[in-house]
């Protein structure tokens, strides 16, 4: 059956508007605030040793109900966040990512991007994929579905990266680690093995634990806010 794209069949005058609760603060507790919240995040760092230890799934729940707090193009919400603790689909999926990325470096990425990431000391095994508690695989939407048609999804890619952003926030909040990776080539085969439906594209993959004991990063430097900010 042909399936049709459509998009809103209510209109926002039709939608119930209710009051904002503000919240104000002081302008010293906005500034204490924060200034508290870019000590957190500074912290963050993508960590490739990541502990077995468990983790609540009552944490992963609340962390994933902060992710879909993020904006969406019309409220449409095109994000499917797939939590994987089983330890044979989690290998699986190690399997898959591993077959590929080894072909990404040996042949695709190039010798520049193969140069660039030697200081970071990456390659394509992937040990944190069997070794963290949960993986989360978070799919884009790109069209919603509804009886007989297609629901248009407005900027799905923009909307599941803020929401991507905001989980990133949440997992450093109660001090739990991920890697961002975006498996080069790996989509197709990921989605068949979670048997997600066709219109879901995978955009990201997070290993999620705590950070082994004798875990390292690189030490790297962030731009001042000079190099980043421009006042106009």
């Amino acid at each position: 059956m042909k399936m049709v794209m459509i998009g809103w069949t209510v209109g926002e005058e039709d939608l119930p508007h209710v009051p904002y609760p503000v919240v104000r603060y002081p302008v010293d507790i906005m500034a204490e605030r924060s200034k508290d919240l870019y000590c957190l995040l500074n912290q963050r760092r993508s960590v490739r040793f990541i502990s077995p230890e468990p983790v609540p799934r009552e944490v992963i729940d609340n962390i994933i109900l902060t992710a879909g707090t993020a904006p969406s193009g019309a409220h449409t919400e095109p994000w499917t966040y797939v939590v994987v603790g089983d330890p044979e689909t989690k290998h699986q999926i190690r399997l898959i990512v591993e077959e590929e990325e080894e072909v990404n470096y040996r042949q695709r990425m190039g010798h520049k991007w193969v140069s660039d990431l030697q200081r970071l000391r990456t390659n394509w095994v992937k040990e944190y994929l069997d070794t963290a508690p949960y993986l989360i695989l978070i799919f884009k939407q790109i069209y919603g579905i509804l009886p007989n048609a297609k629901k248009t999804h407005y900027y799905n890619e923009i909307s599941v990266s803020i929401s991507c952003g905001l989980l990133l926030a949440a997992l450093q909040n109660v001090g739990l680690v991920t890697v961002t990776s975006t498996p080069l080539n790996c989509g197709p085969q990921l989605r068949h093995l979670l048997q997600r439906p066709a219109n879901e594209k995978l955009l990201m993959l997070l290993p999620v634990g705590y950070p082994a004991t004798d875990a390292t990063v690189p030490d790297l430097k962030r731009k001042p806010l000079d190099d980043i900010m421009v006042y106009i």
